[in-house]
């Protein structure tokens, strides 16, 4: 079947990797590499900040608070802080900005760290279809989140490739009907697309 949509995720993905951030917080921070990391895996508490962070049933300073006496910092600007190394890879925005261009349905799927992460302006320009999880009460890896951001663009799921640098988000879009491209580097992600969308209508 002919790929007519490409769908991202955002952190990790349009931007520089999420968990170098982290070590870099950490680093900053005196806490040893891997802190922020194991917290999400591993604590129950942690996960359960994350995840009401994510679908939005959670404020943002209520989640720094809690996640900040997990990791025994001060919680002022924590996702700033979290967050703050992270630059926007320029390559794979140019890559969604072009395939749009060309008439590929082009849409966001993205679990969101808090409100004022996103460049809305930007995202307007990149994508046809833009699904945040604290937008729609619904986060990866929950299928719905996918089934939502096919709709968003207009096209079954088995005529969209997702791209996630997390495999445990990759599954269910699989499952879907979805292509799936782990993000690893931008020129592997960007040589893989290539061939994946080679095909799709002008």
């Amino acid at each position: 079947m002919t790929l007519r949509g490409l769908l991202v995720d955002y952190g990790g993905v349009l931007t520089t990797d999420v968990f170098a951030s982290f070590d870099a917080f950490c680093a900053r921070e005196g806490l040893p590499p891997g802190t922020v990391r194991d917290l999400f895996r591993d604590d129950p508490a942690a996960r359960s900040l994350l995840g009401g962070l994510e679908d939005g049933t959670l404020p943002d300073a209520e989640f720094e608070a809690g996640f900040a006496a997990l990791l025994g910092v001060s919680p002022e600007g924590l996702i700033e802080r979290l967050l703050g190394a992270t630059t926007a890879d320029v390559a794979m925005l140019d890559f969604v900005r072009a395939a749009r261009g060309r008439g590929i349905r082009t849409g966001l799927i993205s679990n969101s760290w808090g409100s004022q992460r996103y460049d809305r302006i930007l995202l307007d320009e990149l994508f046809d279809g833009i699904v945040i999880s604290g937008d729609v009460g619904v986060r990866k890896p929950d299928p719905q989140i996918y089934v939502l951001g096919a709709a968003a663009i207009g096209l079954p799921p088995q005529e969209c490739v997702y791209v996630d640098d997390l495999p445990g988000n990759l599954k269910p879009a699989r499952a879907l009907g979805m292509t799936t491209v782990r993000h690893r580097t931008p020129e592997e992600t960007l040589e893989i697309l290539t061939a994946c969308l080679q095909d799709a209508p002008a």
